[in-house]
């Protein structure tokens, strides 16, 4: 039992050792939390290439259901040191809540809008998840939100926005408004999401956070693949099976464990300025994995997002009192 424990925290501690370490460095933690982000966020973009690629072969649910299956059976040998934590009645609800909020709603609308819209549209939308998530951290975090971060958020959204108004468009989109509100409430999704991981960050290693959110989206998506309406695989093609397996274990693990991390070291209202920049990301990778050609604008786009994302990290913010 003794070596299981020790498995879970050195583990566990791939996410938060260095800052640990470089605590009494405000600036070092700080470089940890961007890097952490800015990683998580260069995953999540190859994501929607993996994504796109196992969609023309399996049913969306069906790649949903199996990221979530690969991604709990990576957590599962530490599921013995996760009973040891200090887990409280409080807990329970916000933790449901979280994991309701993203991966299980947040994935059916996200993969709905994107089958009734276009990509460029749906990115459009997804810019407007920093300032929601800002202003949730205001009414519920208490967090301040300083001019400066709200001028960086207005920077890197207006950069989004042109992103995506600059993008080609090339997949058929059948009901674009009812596919762009879907969009929008995938946001609101994710907000809940965000605004309870930092909530229970506080109290709660980030390494189980992420576990539980794989746990419970298998548990939410896989019944799901009982409905009449899922086309399940009648083969097991492995390009495909490798997309699936990489969304699980460096998607679902690496990217949300990278992001938990630096939500639970830096205000949740700067973390997701980071947001930002999946869709520059999705077009370099498109570029390069797809052969997709940025144009003038979308490179000038580009620069303003990050330019956005960059001013937007307040140095003065307070430090969060959550280890």
């Amino acid at each position: 039992m003794v070596s299981k424990l020790v498995k879970f925290n050195l583990f566990n501690k791939a996410f938060q050792a260095t800052a640990t370490v470089l605590d009494d460095s405000h600036s070092s933690s700080r470089l940890i939390s961007t890097l952490a982000l800015l990683l998580a966020m260069i995953l999540w973009g190859s994501s929607f290439v993996a994504m796109k690629y196992a969609f023309a072969w399996f049913d969306p649910m069906v790649v949903i259901a199996g990221r979530m299956l690969v991604a709990s059976l990576c957590f599962f040998p530490f599921i013995p040191a996760f009973t040891r934590l200090n887990l409280t009645r409080k807990h329970i609800l916000p933790i449901v809540a979280m994991c309701f909020c993203e991966p299980c709603l947040y994935f059916i609308f996200e993969a709905t809008a994107l089958t009734l819209t276009t990509a460029s549209q749906a990115g459009m939308i997804t810019s407007m998840l920093p300032l929601l998530v800002a202003v949730n951290s205001s009414l519920f975090l208490g967090e301040r939100i300083s001019r400066k971060t709200i001028t960086g958020f207005t920077i890197a959204a207006i950069g989004a926005l042109w992103l995506s108004l600059a993008a080609n468009v090339t997949e058929h989109a059948p009901n674009p408004a009812l596919g762009n509100f879907l969009e929008f409430i995938a946001m609101v999704c994710a907000t809940g999401y965000i605004i309870l991981m930092k909530y229970l960050s506080r109290s709660l290693p980030v390494l189980f956070l992420t576990a539980m959110q794989a746990f419970i989206g298998a548990l939410f998506f896989v019944p799901l693949l009982l409905l009449p309406m899922i086309e399940l695989p009648q083969t097991l093609p492995l390009p495909p099976v490798l997309s699936v397996l990489y969304l699980g274990v460096f998607v679902t693990i690496g990217a949300y464990g990278l992001y938990n991390f630096g939500v639970s070291r830096v205000p949740a209202s700067q973390a997701t300025a980071f947001i930002n920049l999946i869709p520059a990301v999705t077009l370099f990778f498109g570029f390069i994995l797809l052969g997709e050609r940025l144009t003038g604008w979308q490179m000038l786009a580009c620069l303003l997002v990050f330019s956005g994302v960059f001013f937007s990290q307040d140095s003065a913010a307070p430090k969060m009192a959550d280890r």
